[in-house]
């Protein structure tokens, strides 16, 4: 029997918003072609890998360009679209609103709009944004919006402000690198206190940070920013996402790390194709060592009572 799953990690390519891409010579994101999608395709991979529900949102690069315009005008349409598709199949589709970083002030109109009148189930911000990483103070104007929203917050990686190397595409490292910077960054400059009714959910596992968190905390000695114990109960704060992360190797240190309740499913369809998607399903649901009250709660049970508390509560 295939589990139920809600899907936490899946993407929409908007059909103006990859024109507008193309416009712009960005025809790759993450080393990888831009994926196809349609309404027909989410549904289909959602018959075959269990999914109920699907929670979508707009994958690097985003909508900031370089043209805080060009940014709200994309940010707009692609929530309009987006909300659409929802609003077409209720039962089946949630969103997170794209927003306009490093541009607040548009990004702040946005998350506005998106939650109060598009009814978002949450926002996604890329964990950089023209090499600025969430936890910068000077996108505290926008996390005190989104905390009175109680909003949930996808932090998906992007880019790293620097360059890559040739023949190792970024999806690879460079994006586990760029999510365990932005979590760093978020610890660091104590955002998850200061805006206690956010929930910030990591990508990809949180990348690199529960396998290096007790080494990571240690860099708040370094920098006299936090108690490092202190960071360590804040980075296990965190909700993870299991997207291109539920192996073997990857998932024990994620259950050991995160506080119990906070690893939810992801597939990253479709920019992970539905062969990669169903090879990391495969081993989540043959793993031996989770008991089926662990397997249920990653699949559902902990998604479920996350998007619980949110208006409206479209997850359930």
């Amino acid at each position: 029997m295939i589990p139920q799953r809600i899907d936490v990690h899946q993407h929409v390519v908007p059909p103006d918003y990859r024109k507008w891409l193309n416009s712009h010579d960005v025809g790759r994101a993450g080393g990888i072609d831009l994926p196809h999608w349609t309404i027909d395709g989410a549904l289909e991979v959602a018959e075959r890998f269990g999914i109920t529900r699907s929670v979508l949102s707009v994958s690097t690069p985003g909508v900031h360009l370089g043209d805080d315009a060009e940014a709200r005008t994309m940010s707009r349409a692609v929530n309009d679209y987006t909300a659409e598709v929802v609003q077409a199949h209720p039962d089946r589709f949630g969103f997170f609103a794209t927003l306009t970083l490093p541009d607040v002030e548009g990004a702040i109109v946005e998350a506005e709009r998106a939650l109060s009148t598009l009814h978002a189930d949450g926002v996604i911000l890329l964990a950089n944004s023209c090499g600025r990483y969430l936890g910068d103070p000077a996108f505290d104007p926008l996390m005190e919006i989104l905390d009175l929203h109680h909003a949930i917050v996808l932090v998906h990686p992007g880019e790293l402000p620097g360059p890559s190397v040739d023949g190792i595409p970024s999806f690879a490292m460079d994006f586990l690198l760029d999510t365990t910077r932005a979590a760093f960054n978020l610890v660091k400059n104590n955002v998850l206190r200061r805006y206690p009714n956010l929930r910030f959910i990591l990508s990809h596992a949180g990348g690199f940070l529960p396998y290096a968190s007790h080494r990571i905390s240690l860099a708040m000695v370094a920098t006299g920013a936090r108690d490092p114990f202190e960071a360590l109960r804040d980075f296990a704060d965190f909700y993870y996402d299991t997207a291109l992360s539920g192996s073997p190797a990857a998932l024990p240190s994620l259950l050991a790390f995160a506080k119990p309740g906070r690893v939810l499913y992801g597939s990253d369809w479709p920019f992970a194709p539905a062969m990669a998607g169903g090879y990391f399903n495969n081993l989540l649901d043959s793993n031996e060592t989770l008991d089926p009250h662990t397997r249920d709660a990653i699949n559902s049970n902990n998604a479920e009572a996350l998007f619980a508390h949110t208006e409206p509560a479209r997850v359930r």
